[in-house]
């Protein structure tokens, strides 16, 4: 999907760009859950997840900032330096916890306000400087197995593959959108693994 979107954002195709990064989203969200399922986990499968959350939640999603400004190009490069230090440095010592937004809802959250704004780069400034904010911070987040956690959880991610096929683009973006932000919002009450 990350690959789809940067060759999409480099053809000018802005609103398919968005929509692959928000598939890459509920990809990543089950990748780990197949792999644990077919007892496939291994090394190189880490290393390779990790590459393919760069490409998609990284590159691909900068890619939506980019403009001809040079500002908006510094501002795509210091987005995709923070999920590099994002990814770098995820282990918080803590089973189950990340330090610093996992960049998966920093991306989602991108992708949808792109669509919804028709691609306002205004908009779009001020809320890639928050997530990268929010993406180097030293507060905790819990790493919650969507598909391997509360059957309400498991509803929420069946509702976003539906918004993806099924829906007219606003509701699914705002469907993106607050999902997204709740995370962000209520990490622990609401979307840490005990809940």
């Amino acid at each position: 999907m990350g690959m789809a979107s940067i060759l999409s954002s480099l053809n000018g195709h802005h609103h398919a760009a968005c929509w692959l990064v928000l598939i890459g989203y509920l990809l990543d969200l089950a990748d780990g859950a197949v792999a644990r399922q077919l007892n496939a986990c291994s090394a190189l499968g880490a290393k390779l997840d990790d590459f393919a959350d760069f490409t998609t939640f990284g590159i691909a999603t900068s890619l939506l900032l980019r403009t001809s400004d040079l500002l908006d190009n510094i501002l795509c490069m210091c987005y995709v330096l923070s999920v590099f230090v994002r990814l770098c440095f995820f282990s918080s010592g803590i089973p189950f916890m990340y330090r610093g937004l996992p960049c998966i809802y920093s991306s989602a959250i991108l992708a949808s306000a792109s669509l919804l704004s028709g691609g306002n780069m205004a908009l779009l400034r001020v809320i890639a400087v928050a997530m990268i904010l929010f993406m180097i911070s030293q507060n905790f987040y819990p790493h919650d197995r969507v598909l391997e956690s509360q059957a309400w959880k498991k509803v929420v991610y069946a509702g976003g593959v539906i918004m993806v096929f099924c829906s007219s683009f606003p509701p699914a973006c705002m469907y993106y959108l607050l999902w997204s932000v709740s995370y962000i919002l209520f990490p622990t009450s609401l979307w840490s693994s005990k809940v």
